[in-house]
């Protein structure tokens, strides 16, 4: 089937389904219901780019009979009417393939992200408390809300790793293009002779754990153990072991909760946590197979990729995996991001449509 035969074909099932969403059984049958209405809404962009498609068509055939005139007042017209045509279809097809590509059910969920200090002891975890403000400035942008699970920060006021939740509809969609590690240069204030140090911070972001993730954890192959939660530089903030840190034995993934005062609240905020992480290793296993066929200029959620370099003394950002340098550095700290990630998502996704498409 040739690409307009499956938009017809998609157009016919878009038909067929407002009439299913207006029979009685279907009104009464709630997950029916549910069901055809997703298929409905995911298929709506497509089918209306189609019909513009159709209707561009029918337009540049009228053009072409008046481009055959004798009159050449007209057919100057005509030529004008065709340029402009032929030009918004090309737009309505790459429209109407990137409405076509298939879409990551993740990415409307919230983000859970961890940046863990790295190489450069300090200056690392100072780097590290930078980032996660950067990343809080950005989600008020955006009216988005962040939860901190867990934190151990130092007493120079860094953050050896924090885990939190960015809450907001599409958080994931943008936040997965953080997932790397980021590195600055910068003369640290503990520096008496000047020079330009490079220390680095990961950053790990992963979509918050639901029904839609289906990963099954059993008691047997977890090991939960209680603490009392640690504020600033270790000290004890609660007297009773409301902290909780789960084991899980087959893997060794370790996930610690103390945001909460009750213990059961973080045992179940820290479940979810695991539940994405595990969900993660299953998703790494399947992108290594999908690389082989593929390889994407962007790569979200690569722990040992360098992404991103924060360049202070030149006041310079640059983005390694698209190229892209910006000096605006205060701005980018402060949260704005939206010129990197809307590149990345347009690189990524140009991407996808020469491998879907080529």
């Amino acid at each position: 089937m040739d690409f307009m035969g499956k938009l017809a074909s998609l157009a016919k099932r878009y038909e067929e389904l407002n009439s299913l969403l207006a029979q009685q059984d279907v009104l009464n049958d709630l997950d029916l219901l549910q069901r055809y209405g997703r298929e409905h809404a995911e298929l709506e962009d497509v089918v209306h780019k189609y019909n513009e498609l159709k209707t561009t068509d029918q337009q540049l055939a009228e053009a072409q009979e008046l481009y055959e005139s004798d009159d050449p007042e007209m057919r100057d017209m005509a030529y004008e009417e065709m340029e402009r045509l032929k030009a918004y279809k090309e737009q309505l097809l790459e429209e109407v393939k990137v409405a076509l590509l298939p879409k990551d059910i993740m990415d409307e969920k919230n983000a859970i992200v961890t940046i863990q200090g790295g190489a450069g002891g300090d200056e690392a975890a100072l780097f590290a408390g930078e980032l996660y403000r950067m990343y809080t400035r950005y989600a008020d942008n955006h009216r988005w809300k962040i939860e901190v699970l867990d934190v151990n920060d130092t007493e120079q006021g860094g953050i050896k790793d924090i885990t939190f939740v960015v809450k907001g509809k599409g958080a994931y969609s943008r936040m997965k293009y953080e997932g790397g590690t980021h590195r600055v240069q910068r003369v640290p204030v503990t520096e008496a002779n000047g020079r330009i140090h490079t220390s680095t911070a990961k950053v790990i972001v992963l979509p918050e754990a639901d029904d839609d993730i289906n990963i099954d954890i059993k008691d047997s192959d977890i090991r939960v153990d209680v603490y009392r939660s640690t504020g600033h530089g270790g000290q004890s903030v609660n007297t009773t072991d409301s902290a909780v840190r789960i084991t899980h034995l087959p893997t060794g993934l370790v996930v610690t909760c103390q945001d909460e005062k009750s213990q059961l609240k973080n045992k179940t905020k820290a479940l979810g946590v695991l539940k994405a992480r595990l969900w993660d290793l299953e998703e790494a296993k399947r992108q290594e197979e999908l690389s082989k066929n593929r390889r994407s200029q962007v790569q979200t959620g690569d722990r040992s990729e360098k992404i991103r370099t924060y360049n202070f003394p030149q006041d310079r950002v640059t983005d390694h995996r698209i190229g892209l340098t910006r000096h605006n550095l205060p701005g980018v700290m402060n949260g704005d991001l939206d010129e990197f990630l809307n590149n990345l998502i347009a690189v990524d996704q140009a991407d996808k449509l020469q491998s879907t498409f080529a």
